[in-house]
């Protein structure tokens, strides 16, 4: 598997209802000294992600158009757009996504996130 594709796998299994709903699992996805720039304006840690996916009402998400761009040796920076399906608590909702990725110790994980809303 080439790298855009193995790092879109990452990325995309971290929309997924049963990974989001894993601690283990997104301990595995998400660095320790990750932080994201959340569509909110939100600045997360990893704990406090994994913390609040615990009680996550899920939305499916679709990711298109994804762009990988290497910065060096093990870095990597994915940009895609995003779609969060509407649920009875949130309406549906488009983004601009960009993360970065390092490999560290044979794995690749995710050190930095931001969603950018659109506005239709």
């Amino acid at each position: 598997m080439d790298l855009e594709a193995h790092l879109i796998d990452l990325e995309t299994q971290l929309h997924r209802q049963d990974v989001r709903a894993d601690a283990d699992a997104l301990r595995t996805l998400i660095a320790e000294d990750f932080f994201e720039f959340g569509v909110s304006g939100t600045v997360w840690t990893r704990e406090a992600v994994i913390e609040a996916l615990k009680d996550e009402g899920f939305s499916p998400r679709e990711a298109m158009d994804f762009r990988l761009t290497c910065l060096a040796d093990g870095v990597a920076l994915l940009t895609y757009r995003a779609h969060r399906g509407a649920t009875a608590a949130r309406p549906a909702a488009d983004s601009l996504r960009s993360s970065l990725w390092r490999l560290r110790q044979g794995k690749w994980q995710m050190v930095f996130h931001q969603g950018t809303p659109l506005t239709l």
